[in-house]
């Protein structure tokens, strides 16, 4: 691979004056976490974050996620209602407290679940759109594979008491969050009420970073003797959005520092450095044997990344490819790719295609280029 760097590199870092390093590297007492960038995907921050874990009662959010998609696509109404069975009203652990053989509308049982994080109004939804739990979780099982593109999580139950099979990891749980928010904005509305009373009793809801001053509108505790603490949760400041999870602290208190501190330092410590927009020109590729000597290189997605200002300074942008290529090229082609790196982050790898056409050479001029080409290469070894 030929590789063009240190014209593209300068380019980049020109834009961006020098800014002073601070911030030691983030750590967290939380067994699992991940702190991700919701606009960009980029990862600011994990740690276990693809081992599989107890979720508890953050796998509610796959519930809540399989009921939004029937809500959506019209085949459910808020108003609709669910029967409660004698096993949804048996069910221990938190609950919404619902009464066996009465209906319930749908957007009260969203409340229950999210609010009051009811395992008794997760087997109600469970079983009024599968028809039982069992089938429920095969549901969710497969909406997290065929549409959000989970790779490991499994389900075996609606509200996440500790059975085996029930793991998901908190990147997929990251994922549910983002595919929550941006697939739904009609219903994540529901995540930030701050109470509900149903069967007159009055439970607030249980993430405690909504009353925090941090931006916070969502999403979901968890907590079981083996899963230890959790939260997923997302907070907005000054238009940008992150998203957090955390499992396995070991108090509801530390559980709510540490979020609010790992968010903070996302707020603060990261920033978003554009680096190349949709349909730029990032540089050059060297052709052989055509009618021009050289052809551009069209970036087609924008390139941000969300770095830490000293993880900033020792980026390196290169621009790859076998070369010279070859006339004839076709405007359109992919003959180039584009490398972000950053130590300890994942690369950053977009395709780059040529801006023009370039028409291969005639006998005469390819004859001509032989010719330089050989005399270049004599030159080059005496």
């Amino acid at each position: 691979m030929r590789k063009i760097s240190a014209s593209v590199i300068a380019f980049v870092l020109a834009l961006w004056p020098a800014l002073p390093a601070f911030g030691a590297p983030l750590e967290t007492r939380a067994q699992y976490a991940i702190l991700m960038d919701y606009e960009t995907g980029n990862v600011l921050f994990e740690k276990n974050a693809d081992e599989l874990m107890p979720p508890a009662s953050m796998s509610k959010l796959m519930t809540i996620a399989v009921l939004f998609s029937h809500l959506k696509d019209g085949g459910l109404s808020l108003d609709d209602t669910f029967h409660v069975s004698e096993r949804a009203w048996r069910m221990g652990g938190s609950k919404m407290w619902v009464l066996v053989d009465t209906e319930i509308r749908i957007e009260d049982l969203i409340m229950g679940i999210i609010v009051h994080s009811g395992n008794d109004a997760c087997v109600v939804v469970a079983e009024g759109i599968s028809g039982s739990e069992a089938a429920f979780a095969r549901e969710m099982t497969r909406y997290g594979r065929e549409v959000i593109g989970f790779e490991k999580s499994t389900f075996a139950n609606s509200h996440g008491m500790p059975v085996e099979d029930h793991l998901m990891t908190a990147r997929e749980l990251a994922l549910l969050a983002k595919h929550i928010i941006s697939e739904f904005p009609d219903y994540y509305k529901y995540f930030s009420v701050e109470e509900f009373t149903w069967s007159d009793i009055t439970q607030p809801n249980r993430n405690p970073l909504i009353y925090a001053n941090i931006g916070a509108d969502g999403l979901k505790t968890g907590m079981t003797e083996g899963s230890g603490y959790g939260l997923t949760a997302s907070a907005v400041q000054d238009g940008r959005r992150l998203i957090l999870v955390i499992n396995g602290l070991e108090s509801e208190n530390r559980r709510s520092t540490e979020a609010q501190r790992l968010l903070r330092v996302g707020f603060r410590d990261f920033k978003l450095y554009p680096l190349y927009a949709g349909g730029e020109v990032v540089g050059t590729a060297d052709i052989w044997q055509g009618s021009r000597g050289e052809v551009g290189l069209e970036i087609r997605d924008s390139v941000n990344m969300i770095l830490r200002r000293e993880d900033r300074r020792k980026m390196r942008v290169t621009i790859n490819y076998v070369g010279p290529i070859s006339a004839p090229v076709t405007k359109g082609d992919q003959i180039a790719e584009l490398k972000v790196t950053v130590p300890d982050l994942p690369d950053v790898v977009q395709p780059l295609y040529a801006t023009e056409t370039v028409e291969p050479m005639g006998l005469f001029g390819k004859l001509g280029a032989a010719v330089i080409h050989l005399v270049s290469e004599q030159f080059s070894t005496n």
